[in-house]
């Protein structure tokens, strides 16, 4: 990953260092990690989480001397790797990126295999970032209001993409819809959105910002909002959906490492 998506990204979200990790070893073994680490990304590769996984994972192979070898278990809006990461040894070799997905499938899913309260346990936090609402280029609405009114003209013609049901990007497009009072037709993926989004196979996405920047700023993408409150450094130009016509549409999104319940947290080493 080349210094300048490292700057980007840190600038995006204000990635930080891990504000600790568990005590992994006990005395008697070498300091944690002694070989590689598995880091399941329950998304697919070229997704946010993926970017935000790979770049601390890099981040962490060169503070600690053993790689972080991303693992992509996609599907089921997270599901499928948050169960990998639960059915994995509880010795820290296995750690799992979290999003605000997680916390949505608690109340989305009624069968889950897992607690997520209960069988995995928080390490800490990466990041907080806003989501942009992005349409192709060629999308006639080039602001919120715009769009608001070519839906509103063409109800049910348009197609939102999303990272699968009950993904952040479906909750959020939901929230759209209702909060706006218009009427769009999702279009869930378990790959990436992305080529179909800017060949106009669908027509707008609700997408986190560290997947979207560089196809905004190359023009491949056009945003026309964020999802929180104030508007991103990054892209000061572009609006805060509340301020273009959504009145209390603030939704952020955090990323978060965690890790089985019942690893050996009491002895060993902190970063």
């Amino acid at each position: 990953m080349n210094l300048r998506r490292r700057q980007i990204l840190r600038a995006a979200i204000g990635a930080a260092a891990l504000p600790a990790l568990p005590h992994m070893a006990s005395a008697q073994a070498d300091a944690w990690p002694n070989h590689p680490v598995r880091f399941i990304v329950p998304f697919p590769p070229g997704s946010a989480p993926d970017i935000v996984a790979r770049l601390i994972g890099q981040w962490l192979n060169d503070l600690l001397g053993q790689p972080f070898v991303v693992d992509n278990r996609a599907g089921a809006g997270s599901n499928i790797g948050t169960e990998a990461a639960v059915r994995s040894a509880p010795d820290g070799y296995t750690v799992l990126m979290t999003v605000l997905t997680n916390v949505f499938n608690t109340t989305l899913y009624k069968n889950l295999s897992f607690n997520f309260i209960n069988d995995i346990v928080h390490v800490g936090g990466i990041a907080n970032a806003p989501y942009l609402m992005i349409v192709p280029p060629s999308f006639p609405a080039k602001t919120v209001p715009e769009f608001i009114a070519y839906a509103k003209a063409n109800p049910g013609k348009i197609n939102f993409a999303s990272g699968g049901k009950g993904s952040s990007s479906h909750i959020f497009g939901e929230l759209f819809k209702s909060m706006a009072g218009v009427d769009m037709v999702h279009v869930p993926y378990r790959t990436n959105y992305m080529s179909d989004l800017m060949s106009n196979v669908v027509q707008v996405a609700i997408n986190p910002i560290p997947q979207a920047l560089e196809l905004v700023r190359t023009g491949k993408l056009r945003a026309l909002g964020v999802t929180t409150k104030r508007r991103s450094p990054l892209l000061p130009e572009v609006p805060a959906i509340a301020e273009a016509g959504v009145a209390g549409f603030d939704y952020p999104i955090w990323y978060g490492v965690w890790v089985r319940a019942g690893y050996p947290s009491q002895r060993g080493r902190e970063v």
